[in-house]
């Protein structure tokens, strides 16, 4: 095992319980990033699907503002685009702007409204006036498919922005962060066990050296007693050497007295 694939770690069973809630967090935090990963791809995939379908429509929405355009204008009998935007003072459609949550991703939400009344109501009225109403709801109905294509655009960037740093960090932490705990653990519970086999051995030499000590107190105790009771044997076998010394003694008292 290299040092590459395991913490530096002193072997332990503080350092062990410690490895374990590393590696408990680590799969629980692959888990969530592997379930928010797959949300933000559905959400992805949604948003790519609207997108496709919003640009097709827009390609038809543009057309018929053309054809409009045109009508109107043969319709009421000259060009009135410059008298038009000379007279513009505001924006009647604005664009408001909202954060849309999904899986801790905020993205970006634009939505259409009107403000205010309609300047050129009467725009039309002496000639070209139904012309020039398919006018205005055609080019709303552009504007209106803009914005959310604007915002179906910038949510997708958004997304994929998110989508790869969560593949990023769900790889990292798949092939780099659970198997170096992995491998840090197995090392400590290889380290321990092997203290656990020397503790063993020093134990198991200790009492044979404890057993050794006592059988020989228990041989030397046995090597006492036997020698003293072969003394008793002897001293019961020849009781004249006691006797003598007792006689002796009588007639030193007789001498002295």
């Amino acid at each position: 095992m290299s040092g590459k694939d395991k913490i530096n770690i002193f072997p332990s069973r503080g350092a062990q319980s410690t490895m374990k809630a590393r590696l408990a967090g680590a799969v629980k935090g692959h888990s969530l990033l592997k379930k928010k990963a797959e949300a933000l791809q559905l959400r992805f995939r949604q948003i790519l699907s609207k997108i496709v379908d919003t640009k097709t429509l827009m390609g038809d929405v543009m057309k018929d503002a053309a054809f409009s355009l045109a009508e109107a204008k043969f319709a009421s009998g000259g060009d009135f685009n410059q008298s038009v935007l000379q007279n513009v003072t505001k924006a009647r459609i604005k664009i408001r702007s909202r954060m849309d949550n999904v899986a801790g991703t905020n993205l970006p939400v634009f939505e259409s409204f009107e403000d205010g009344a309609d300047t050129y109501e009467l725009t039309g009225l002496s000639r070209g006036g139904q012309q020039m109403a398919k006018l205005k709801i055609y080019y709303k109905r552009a504007i209106e498919l803009l914005i959310e294509l604007a915002s179906l655009q910038a949510s997708f960037v958004t997304l994929d922005i998110a989508v790869k740093i969560t593949n990023r960090r769900v790889n990292a932490i798949e092939h780099v962060i659970i198997p170096r705990y992995e491998c840090t653990l197995a090392y400590i519970i290889s380290e321990l066990d092997e203290l656990e086999r020397e503790e063993f051995y020093r134990l198991k030499k200790i009492q044979e050296k404890k057993k050794k000590i006592k059988d020989k107190a228990e041989k030397e105790r046995l090597a006492l007693k036997e020698a003293d009771r072969l003394k008793e044997e002897e001293d019961i076998a020849h009781p004249e050497q006691h006797g003598r010394i007792f006689d002796n003694s009588s007639e030193e008292e007789d001498l002295l007295f």
